[in-house]
């Protein structure tokens, strides 16, 4: 039979209990983890959050509280009473396992079914069982000590921030529709008929508010949606820490990430020192092939093309640039091992992969043929190979106007050969500064220059003049912070002249009607005199010309306000690039029918539920009633449709 808790008080937790405590009584309460059963002796294992602590139950000197042990089974909620004493023998894998608590008095506070799983550090549940049982997978030590981690964290960023005088504000979660880099997650509107509220992507807009207002220094540990494809480091809704400064020069901003990211991963028990290393956008693409690269190993790429005469370029149809890496170590690859590199390069939309041995005999390459022997000597000089090396080139089939395809494929390979052969420093915590991205890339979908920030990114003072004539040309303020070959977080100064913005926006193809609509609030408080500003996201727009808004099949709106004095009849929708749609606007007689629709809805809804009632006492029902019924369901269908095509 269970016991209440009644006013029992838990004095110790039981993972806290050490050897100083030593001739206490203590009070603990938690989940059976193990028990043992030697007949006169009765050992429980008793868990909570912090850890475990051995009862003992004497079956001599305590009979009714082992008698009460033994109905005991794993998972069981219990409490116990004792007093605290050393053991005879400590066991070292426990974190008080110098002592024991000798157990006068037990009460059983649940049952328990036994769990599909056993709750231990490790297991090989599948992860299928283990999100069923949640509940159960988060009482090991392994998940527990995560979110634990995870507070703290939080709890020491929060610290920092304040210590640097940043002022957290919390911003709201039902807002409109702004320009990011994904789709929008919709809330439907009870009031506005049609319309939707959208979860904010990031407090883009609210946080500009604030620094117009005049905050200076704002934060916010925020919950974040975005509804795009998962990827491993990527989910529909996820946290950041999102912060705005104003008058900022680039260096002040790093050194607050900086400071923050030193502190977070000391608290992790990570050593990390300030301040991080910068790289070019250019740069890094040409070095590592990726704008998230893992510095853990090295293995960089090289511009070979020169290795490459004409006449060999023509055969093996190479139309852009060659990029190549030494593999140390991977000389000794096999025939077949070497035709799944030039799949997964191929996969890649590589043209062509290159292969060069260097062995202690001399250079051996497939392509040998083709570009001679000088050729091949050269291209294992360029790459620094080494006797043991496998030297691998690739070439892109499709040329991506602004970056080397080349050199992005050949990344991906970097990866991959890093993990293939064990190269990967798993100790090493490599952060890195990544600055001057291009503020335009190329679309192949759209077929011309597309914005690869969002639309208030700054731009490089010297680069202003090619913004109309040479978009391609034009870099951004934008910066990111990378880790082990994750984007850890970006952001960029922001824009703050109104005429350069004009300039922006006039460059994207954005009517007035498109900015009212979407931006009109903000751009009215711009005009009050902003100060220059950092965000913390990076995201996607088009340029695109103004008349050119094809029907989206995902859309977000924002519902309008019963104050406003011209209240949207149409709804604004926006698709991943920014496109702006509007639906077509309902006429004032499309209104008045489906508000007359709507009122026979309800009227005739009355009258189905009396109908069913009758039809419920008396199985023939009269006639007029099953009329009523067809006609209300033929209102409720036209009502529906109007909805429709509202939505």
């Amino acid at each position: 039979m269970l016991d209440f808790l009644g006013n029992l008080k838990r004095t110790h937790y039981c993972g806290e209990l050490r050897a100083p405590d030593e001739g206490r009584d203590a009070v603990v309460m938690g989940w059976v983890h193990r028990r043992r059963d030697l007949g006169n002796l009765l050992f429980l294992d008793v868990r909570d959050r912090t850890g475990i602590v051995q009862a003992v139950f004497n079956k001599e000197t305590q009979p009714a509280a082992h008698a009460k042990a033994e109905q005991v089974r794993s998972e069981f909620v219990v409490a116990v009473e004792g007093k605290v004493v050393k053991r005879q023998k400590a066991n070292p894998e426990l974190a008080s396992g110098e002592i024991e608590l000798v157990a006068t008095k037990l009460h059983i506070l649940n049952n328990s079914k036994t769990p599909p799983f056993a709750i231990e550090e490790e297991i090989n549940a599948a992860e299928e069982t283990r999100l069923r049982f949640r509940y159960l997978d988060l009482r090991r030590p392994k998940p527990r000590r995560n979110l634990a981690l995870r507070h703290k964290i939080i709890l020491e960023m929060r610290k920092v921030m304040d210590e640097l005088g940043f002022i957290e504000v919390e911003t709201p979660m039902l807002t409109r529709s702004t320009p990011e880099g994904a789709r929008d997650y919709l809330v439907p509107s009870r009031i506005h008929h049609g319309q939707f509220y959208a979860l904010p992507q990031s407090p883009q807009i609210f946080k500009q508010i604030l620094m117009i207002a005049g905050l200076d220094r704002y934060f916010q540990i925020v919950k974040c949606f975005r509804d795009e494809d998962l990827r491993a480091d990527r989910q529909p809704e996820f946290t950041q820490l999102d912060l705005e400064m104003s008058f900022p020069r680039q260096e002040d901003i790093f050194h607050v990430i900086e400071t923050v990211m030193v502190r977070a991963c000391a608290v992790a028990g990570i050593k990390v020192a300030a301040p991080f290393p910068h790289m070019l956008y250019k740069d890094v693409i040409r070095k590592y092939g990726s704008d998230k690269p893992d510095l853990r190993f090295g293995m960089e790429l090289y511009e070979v093309t020169h290795c490459f005469p004409d006449e060999a370029k023509q055969k093996l149809q190479i139309e852009g640039s060659v990029f190549a890496l030494a593999a140390p170590g991977a000389a000794g690859y096999s025939r077949k091992q070497l035709d799944d590199l030039t799949e997964k390069a191929k996969a890649l939309k590589a043209r062509g992969a290159y292969f060069v041995k260097v062995t202690p005999e001399g250079l051996s390459s497939t392509i040998e043929k083709m570009i001679g022997a000088e050729n091949v000597h050269k291209l294992g000089e360029a790459c620094g190979a080494k006797p043991g090396d496998l030297v691998v080139g690739v070439s892109a089939k499709e040329q991506i106007k602004g970056t080397e395809a080349a050199a992005l494929i050949a990344g991906q390979l970097r990866l991959q050969l890093g993990e293939a052969l064990n190269l990967t420093d798993k100790s090493q915590w490599r952060f890195l500064w990544i600055t001057g991205f291009p503020l335009f890339e190329w679309s192949e979908t759209e077929k011309t220059w597309v914005s690869a920030q969002h639309p208030f990114t700054g731009i490089v003072d010297e680069d202003l003049d090619k913004l109309e004539s040479a978009p391609w040309e034009v870099r951004s303020k934008g910066y990111d912070l990378v880790l082990n070959g994750y984007e850890l977080g970006s952001g960029s100064i922001r824009i703050h002249r109104q005429d350069i913005q004009e300039r922006l926006f006039k460059a994207l193809g954005l009517s007035q009607e498109q900015l009212r609509r979407r931006l009109g609030f903000f751009l009215a408080s711009a005009k009050s005199s902003p100060s220059p500003k950092p965000p913390r996201r990076r995201t996607s727009w088009p340029i695109r010309p103004a008349k050119s808004m094809p029907r989206s099949s995902t859309s977000s709106a924002s519902p309008s306000s019963p104050k406003s004095k011209n209240p949207p009849n149409d709804i604004l929708v926006s698709d991943p690039g920014g496109r702006d749609v509007h639906l077509a606007p309902k006429s004032d007689g499309v209104r008045a029918v489906s508000w007359l629709l709507g009122i026979l809805w309800s009227i005739f809804g009355a009258f189905f539920d009396l109908a069913r009632e009758i039809k419920r006492r008396d199985r023939s029902g009269p006639k007029w009633f099953r009329c009523s019924l067809f006609v209300a369901l033929i209102a409720g269908a036209v009502a529906e449709t109007d909805n429709l095509g509202a939505r």
